[in-house]
């Protein structure tokens, strides 16, 4: 029963949310059960068919983000593509957008980061702060990539990505479809299963735009300042903030409050 003025109880509206993360997990897990095993144009088209409301696909315009545009305009889906400009970005990937549109007849939506907590961040840490310290690098992340993320998925009830479960060991664990618990939908990653070479061999095949720093090492391309080509032998996320140690390379847009990599949680779980 609603207290004073109509106001429903804290925990009521717990509860209610309890459910909601409930039946989200339950329509990832339908999703993993319908789709696990069907090729990644099946996986978006399936994704559609089954799931209601705003679905957004955010791309940096790598190599396994290239192939999932594809797919989607190939197939004329009804998917928002967005991309996340955090004003530090190689002059390789502006020139990228402007074809990959061309190339596809399509608008991608850029976010842009608020220019307010840009400038705080440089007066308080300077122009490049972000190799000071862990602290001050994620703060940055968080500024330019995560808050204009949150903007992006204002609404929506899922949130397609280019992840593949070989990209590094943190990603091993990833899941065709998730229950995003931070931001109450489903993620879901039609190329999970994928390898680098498979992605590549599709986008030759396909005449699939991609940036040039591919060819000279830059398997993994963030900001500019962020971003080096890998070594023989490296892993392909090597390159990205190559200063810090491995468990730290997340910047914060497919971690939790605590760091790590979001997970699906159990039913059982959420309700606890």
């Amino acid at each position: 029963m609603a207290g004073e003025g109509g106001i429903v109880p804290a925990a009521s509206a717990l509860s209610a949310q309890s459910k909601y993360m409930v039946e989200l997990q339950e329509q990832a897990e339908n999703l993993n059960a319908a789709f696990g095993t069907s090729d990644a144009a099946e996986r978006l088209a399936g994704l559609v068919r089954n799931t209601g409301g705003r679905l957004v696909f955010t791309t940096s315009f790598g190599l396994e983000d290239q192939v999932v545009t594809h797919l989607i305009a190939t197939q004329n889906l009804p998917i928002e593509i967005v991309t996340l400009d955090t004003g530090r970005l190689f002059g390789e990937v502006h020139a990228l957008w402007a074809q990959t549109e061309a190339r596809y007849g399509i608008t991608i939506m850029p976010f842009y980061p608020r220019h307010d907590a840009v400038e705080a961040f440089v007066l308080g840490h300077g122009i490049n702060g972000f190799y000071n310290s862990i602290e001050a690098r994620k703060a940055c992340c968080n500024v330019r990539k995560v808050e204009p993320l949150g903007r992006a998925l204002a609404g929506a009830a899922a949130w397609i990505t280019g992840l593949r479960a070989d990209q590094s060991a943190a990603r091993g664990g990833v899941a065709l479809a998730e229950a995003d618990r931070e931001r109450s939908l489903i993620k879901f990653n039609p190329l999970l299963d994928w390898s680098r070479d498979q992605a590549l061999a599709f986008a030759r095949k396909h005449d699939v735009p991609l940036n040039p720093l591919h060819e000279k090492g830059f398997l993994s391309i963030g900001c500019q300042p962020c971003t080096r080509a890998i070594q023989p032998g490296e892993p392909e996320r090597a390159g990205r903030w190559w200063w810090e140690e491995e468990a730290a390379k997340e910047c914060g847009l497919h971690v939790g409050p605590d760091g790590r990599l979001v997970r699906s949680k159990p039913a059982a779980e959420v309700l606890a």
